[in-house]
């Protein structure tokens, strides 16, 4: 396991799943690997916009340091370095499908929540 991750006693077996895949970029990362299962640097970088190249690079470094995905460079000049789920981070396929679904089903549900909770916060601060 990544040194990123504290060794501790786990007092829930959700805390151990969260310890390596909690954030708001690893289970992005995770989830396109899942549905490309080959991706490089720059694709995930067009594919998350947002994401700084620092923030990127930490956190592919993170989930290959705990073995949840593997990375293979090539030889050839520039580099060429390839990211894919490694064998234990294909045991959260399931896991990373049912969030997707379970977002998509309840995607109108949870925009209308945010919002409502936008509203209520603007109106704390007037």
């Amino acid at each position: 396991m990544g040194t990123h991750v504290e060794a501790r006693f786990f007092q829930c077996p959700v805390d151990a799943g969260l310890a390596l895949m909690s954030g708001k970029w690893k289970p992005r990362i995770l989830w396109k690997l899942y549905r490309y299962q080959i991706m490089r640097f720059g694709q995930f970088k067009r594919m998350l916009p947002d994401i700084t190249d620092k923030i990127l690079t930490q956190q592919l470094r993170e989930l290959e340091a705990d073995g949840l995905i593997t990375r293979k460079v090539y030889p050839v000049v520039p580099p060429k370095v390839e990211y894919t789920l490694s064998t234990f981070g294909k045991t959260l396929e399931p896991v990373i499908a049912a969030i997707a679904t379970w977002g998509e089903t309840h995607e109108q549900e949870i925009r209308s929540h945010l919002e409502a909770q936008d509203v209520a916060l603007q109106e704390q601060s007037s």
